[in-house]
């Protein structure tokens, strides 16, 4: 706990996916300046000021523990992985400390900085959910990941979520919680989700 009293936060970095639309094995594993994507995000979410980084891993769970080394952060292997997001994400908020706040983050966004993730912890106010967004071509923000949890509502986004939905179901509940923090310049905040997007990784 920092001086103030005032709850810190643990990165859940969900890395559980096969990878099957991409096609090239589980995303954590993908090649990534010099390293893993894994690896390098679990740091990127250290850096930008999260007080521990929880990695879920899934598929291949050994094989991407045998590749990396993640030494620097607290691993957990989720054995319901193929029944989709949701089952990572409970498993990720539960292994947090309890009085953190919780930020998630997915492993197939290279484009996440050290700035973006210090940008959402100095935005968080208490009681709310403060989500990265990314502006659309029409101007509009969209919102996108990293997601800031407050502590108070850790349990209630962990119950809604099921199936491939994380807090997605919860936030749909709760419009009214989320505050938007544009990061549109720090990254276009895409997924990788197909090989057309490997340009990511240059």
């Amino acid at each position: 706990m920092g001086d103030s009293g005032a709850p810190q936060t643990t990165a859940v970095l969900l890395a559980a996916g096969a990878g099957t639309r991409l096609g090239l094995g589980p995303k954590a594993l993908l090649p990534f300046r010099g390293r893993t994507l894994v690896e390098v995000l679990a740091d990127v979410l250290l850096a930008g000021g999260c007080r521990e980084v929880v990695t879920v891993l899934g598929a291949d769970a050994a094989g991407v523990r045998a590749a990396t080394d993640l030494s620097r952060h607290r691993v957990i292997d989720n054995p319901d992985w193929a029944t989709g997001m949701g089952s990572s994400f409970r498993l990720g908020v539960a292994a947090a400390a309890p009085e953190d706040h919780v930020l998630i983050a997915l492993v197939d966004q290279p484009g996440l900085s050290p700035e973006a993730v210090s940008r959402l912890l100095a935005s968080h106010r208490p009681g709310r959910v403060t989500s990265a967004a990314y502006r659309e071509p029409d101007g509009k923000l969209r919102r996108g990941h990293p997601l800031l949890l407050d502590s108070s509502l850790r349990a209630g986004a962990a119950e809604a979520a099921t199936g491939d939905a994380g807090a997605r179901v919860f936030l749909q509940a709760h419009p009214e919680l989320i505050d938007l923090v544009d990061c549109g310049e720090l990254s276009g905040g895409e997924d990788l989700d197909s090989p057309e997007q490997l340009h990511l990784l240059d």
